[in-house]
């Protein structure tokens, strides 16, 4: 009876032992788990990259306007017609296709006479017709020299005017992705540099944020946080900006 009674209080110990030593393994267990949750919560860089590339636009949009003022509004009319022939014919002789060009509708204004304080009296003067052109191609190098040189059809008796051309870049998307690659990149670069020195080195990368993405005459330096879309230069240079986070082993 006494035996039996020994054996099952040491089987109790034993049992009792048992269960505090897995308690202890798993709070060891845990814990550790808990570190290593918290060192890959906390031990983390974030860092800025950006890449830049010179561009080339391929395409250009270039617009004029030619105007008639006659006192006779038919006079006007028949003036400004025998004007687009003439800016038709020019272009066409400066290589200019015809599915480049487009013919816009001719606006009408009535010019009324003036008081002697300078305001309109309901005497007409006379009328002022205009009407303009506009030219999109992807040879840009043919329509530029076209906008420089139109002042040669003032020679001929036509009022020309135009604003300088603009120029785009028809492969932003694919560019888009290769210019940021290089920007991640540069991150990761700047971050393996940060961290070498500390005897570490970094692991995966945790996330990452697109920054600013501009596109800028070649030689300027200016930043926008929202970003620039320049129109107005051949050359260009196009910037990309993200920020990365890394893991740190």
């Amino acid at each position: 009876m006494e035996r039996g009674s020994f054996l099952k209080n040491t089987q109790i110990i034993i049992l009792g032992v048992c269960i505090a030593v897995a308690t202890i393994a798993s709070s060891v267990i845990l814990s550790g788990g808990f570190l290593k949750v918290m060192k890959f919560t906390r031990e983390q860089i974030s860092v800025t990259g950006s890449a830049t590339k010179e561009i080339r636009s391929d395409y250009i949009v270039w617009r004029g306007e030619f105007s008639r003022r006659e006192v006779d509004l038919k006079t006007a009319y028949t003036n400004l017609r025998s004007d687009l022939d003439k800016v038709k014919t020019y272009l066409n002789s400066k290589g200019v296709k015809e599915d480049e060009l487009t013919i816009c509708q001719v606006a009408t204004e009535t010019v009324y006479k003036k008081n002697e304080k300078g305001n309109d009296t309901n005497d007409i003067q006379g009328y002022r017709l205009s009407q303009g052109v506009e030219i999109r191609s992807y040879d840009v190098a043919k329509i530029d020299k076209v906008a420089r040189e139109v002042t040669e059809l003032i020679d001929q008796g036509i009022e020309f005017t135009s604003p300088a051309p603009e120029y785009f870049y028809t492969k932003l998307d694919e560019l888009k992705v290769e210019m940021l690659a290089k920007a991640t990149q540069n991150a990761k670069q700047r971050a393996e540099s940060m961290v070498k020195a500390t005897g570490n080195k970094i692991g995966f990368m945790r996330n990452a944020r697109m920054g600013v993405f501009q596109i800028t005459p070649a030689t300027s330096t200016d930043v926008s946080d929202w970003g620039v879309n320049d129109t107005t230069s051949l050359d260009k240079k196009v910037m990309a900006v993200v920020t990365v986070s890394f893991a740190i082993e």
